[in-house]
């Protein structure tokens, strides 16, 4: 049995009251549920009364601890549940409702290890399971599911099991499903005389996603209880996991009109503001959050960034026409440290996104565009979940999207040009449907763009994708969606990722990339899947299902039956060039190559040979290896880069020029890459594209800046701006007096 623990927490709650769960615990207190009844009814001030008269009079102190949880106290509520426990160590009640106290407060591993050792006292002990299974639901995990069927199986009449069970159906889009449980759980409600405030938001719920928006389900539950947001919040809930964000604040607004104290909605409304990048109302509500329930980390991390948002630069730039495409208002929102640098690619990257998918979604855009990079990561995951450490790289909100900028992973993990361009093409997929698409379909189109039109070439296939194959792993097309919400192992989601992006390419290719238009159409007017995909292709799920497996064995089948022997080339390869035997390390890259020529992507065996061949004095074959590489979509910074200057060195500066400008789309922040870039711009003659690379390296204060306002004097010189370039020859001459060559190219352009 675990030692006692205490809650250290600085901060005490407002002592107000608080939003409330629904108790349905059968062994709860009879005079914890008088309370718990003039709560539900609404009646505020007699509830709270009820619960103080518990914690000033009542001499359990599992009772005093309880009472003063629902009061919000829950310095004082911890403080009780300490004394009780020593009291009653062996009661699993006792343990249950101190983990809930830990996972209101938003200690889950606490949490856990009580919901566990109640259930040490006593293994059916129905409660305590409950707890777990609220937790792992939280994060979307299977297993939640599994404990559902182990609590329905000693007792098919435990209505929180239904409600939870009808949540995590709603949540993967099963709504039949969902609605066939909640109305066991209405029948077992009224059975008992618990209240059915909770049903009726669940209701209420099914009515939304069914596209009512006026359920009577919510009338009933206001008739209750007038106070109960949560009849607001809940459906909520189900348009942000269906990424329909605006929708979602309305509904929140009401529900913190409805309940003030209800802090689980001021910050979800508070985090649902920034996605649509109203920062100073999402400020108020996650300031209210925060003074309501500090323990928080979501609020506490993103009122943190909100902070942060100082250090950030939030540049407009205006509508234009690229061939006929109307492109809206961008608005870029960078790091102080990095606009210079990134301002001109990213905005290239947009302008072309937005014009392509443009012309192959038939979708206009109808709002300003917004994207921001962060050189944190965990800022970034901050500013979309509110909490840090998520495998993220981008995310997309309707026309806001957010992701890591290139400093934001370590050099050249990941590339960002390919990211921004998957997240653009999100914009279209959810603004074309008003967000009513699948998220494979959203995801697919996505993938499928990176491969076919992105700045990056090639198809870039996960190995876990090859190893669920090999499994059998895949999912229909109906349920892919699931693959994304709740996957039921590790690498699912990226399984699913891949699966989606193949999906929309052999749609293209098969049938043309206009079908993935219409399929996107049809989900615009509410289709489901099979019905979109009969729109688009005139056969049905099932039949689908059996081509593309067909297709997948056909392009895949034997990387699939090598991946193993290919996994042993590939360790073989590296361990040999760990130990300079160069030529071992050659002849085993080699094989690998053999058996999956087309993996470029993390350790890649072509960078292992390229570099052995070196090694070995093998120049020439090196620079094949390399060559290669690239051309298969390779883009390994360090690589890229030797292949430019080899291309350089061999008289082709054309080629060198588009490997560099390929290595800003995966590490831009190095200065010798602006040097270089510039220089052989202007060695072609493309003047404008090197004043952007010397002002991009003028940006990141280089050591001898000297030289780089000599450079930027040279190219304005040669764009007929004499003004601009003499200011910057006089710069040049401030930090170096005696720069011979600047004090030459001043006097000319004084004569």
């Amino acid at each position: 049995m675990r030692s006692l623990v205490f809650i250290a927490l600085s901060v005490a709650c407002s002592s107000g009251a608080r939003a409330f769960d629904i108790e349905y615990a059968l062994d709860r207190p009879a005079q914890l549920k008088a309370c718990d009844a003039e709560l539900y009814a609404g009646n505020t001030t007699p509830a709270r009364n009820c619960f103080l008269q518990l914690v000033n009079e009542d001499d359990d102190a599992r009772i005093k601890a309880d009472a003063s949880r629902a009061l919000g106290e829950i310095r004082a509520a911890n403080s009780y549940f300490q004394a009780a426990i020593s009291s009653f160590p062996e009661d699993p009640q006792l343990r249950t409702r101190w983990g809930e106290l830990f996972r209101a407060s938003h200690q889950n591993n606490e949490a856990v290890k009580l919901f566990q050792e109640a259930l040490e006292i006593d293994s059916d002990y129905r409660p305590a399971m409950r707890g777990l299974v609220k937790i792992a639901a939280q994060g979307f995990s299977e297993q939640a599911n599994e404990w559902l069927d182990e609590i329905l199986a000693i007792d098919a009449a435990d209505i929180e099991a239904h409600t939870l069970r009808a949540r995590m159906l709603l949540e993967d889009g099963a709504i039949d499903a969902a609605e066939a449980v909640l109305q066991d759980a209405l029948k077992l409600v009224q059975e008992s005389g618990t209240t059915p405030l909770e049903v009726y938001a669940l209701f209420a719920s099914v009515d939304l996603l069914r596209g009512i928006t006026d359920s009577d389900w919510t009338k009933r539950a206001l008739e209750l209880n007038p106070n109960y947001g949560e009849t607001f919040a809940t459906p909520a809930h189900f348009y942000i996991i269906t990424r329909r964000y605006r929708e979602a604040v309305d509904l929140l607004q009401r529900a913190v009109e409805v309940e003030p104290s209800l802090y689980s909605a001021h910050s979800e409304l508070g985090i649902n503001l920034l996605r649509d990048n109203r920062v100073a109302e999402a400020t108020a509500h996650l300031q209210i959050a925060y003074a309501g329930d500090p323990f928080s980390t979501q609020v506490v991390n993103t009122l943190r960034l909100l902070d942060s948002l100082d250090n950030f630069t939030f540049t407009a730039h205006g509508e234009m026409e690229i061939d006929g495409v109307i492109v809206p208002q961008v608005y870029l929102r960078l790091h102080n440290d990095e606009t210079d640098v990134l301002e001109p690619y990213a905005l290239e990257l947009i302008y072309a996104s937005i014009e392509t998918f443009s012309q192959r979604y038939d979708f206009a855009l109808e709002e300003p565009v917004i994207v921001e990079l962060y050189p944190e990561h965990d800022d970034f995951a901050v500013r979309t979940a509110g909490l840090p450490g998520i495998g993220l790289l981008g995310v997309t909100f309707g026309y806001l999207v957010a992701m890591d900028s290139p400093t934001g992973r370590g050099l050249g993990e990941f590339h960002w040009g390919t990211t921004l361009w998957h997240e653009m093409a999100h914009i279209f997929t959810l603004e074309a449907t008003d967000h009513l698409v699948p998220r494979w379909f959203s995801e697919g189109v996505s993938v499928h763009e990176e491969w076919s039109t992105g700045p990056l070439p090639g198809r870039h296939m996960s190995l876990s994708f090859f190893e669920a194959l090999a499994e059998e792993k895949l999912l229909p097309i109906a349920e892919l969606d699931r693959g994304f919400i709740r996957p039921t192992y590790p690498a699912q989601i990226i399984v699913s990722y891949m699966q989606a992006g193949l999906i929309c390419n052999f749609i293209s290719a098969t049938w043309g990339q206009d079908r993935l238009a219409a399929m996107l159409h049809a989900f615009t007017d509410g289709a489901t899947t099979p019905e979109a995909l009969m729109v688009a292709t005139g056969i049905s799920a099932t039949e689908f299902d059996s081509q593309f497996n067909e297709f997948v064995e056909a392009e895949f089948a034997a990387v699939v039956s090598n991946l193993h022997s290919w996994r042993a080339a590939q360790e073989k390869a590296q361990d040999a060039a760990q130990n300079q035997n160069w030529q071992a390390a050659i002849e085993a890259a080699d094989e690998a190559i053999e058996k999956f020529p087309a993996y470029v992507d993390e350790g890649s065996a072509y960078i292992v040979k390229a570099r052995s061949q070196r090694e070995l004095d093998q120049e020439d074959a090196a620079f094949m290896t390399l060559e290669t590489y690239y051309e298969l979509g390779g883009y390994d910074p360090q690589a890229l880069y030797q292949l430019a200057d080899w291309k350089y060195a061999a008289g082709d500066t054309m080629a060198s020029v588009d490997l560099l400008r390929a290595v800003t789309l995966v590490a831009p922040i190095q200065e010798q890459l602006h040097s270089d870039y510039g220089d052989r711009l202007s060695e072609l003659g493309r003047k404008q594209e090197a004043l952007r690379e010397y002002e991009s390296l003028l940006a990141m204060e280089p050591h001898d800046q000297a030289s780089v306002h000599f450079r930027l004097a040279q190219v304005y010189l040669d764009l007929d701006q004499a003004e601009r370039s003499r200011e910057h020859l006089l710069y040049a001459l401030e930090i170096a007096p005696h720069y011979r060559e600047a004090q030459d190219m001043l006097l000319e352009t004084l004569r």
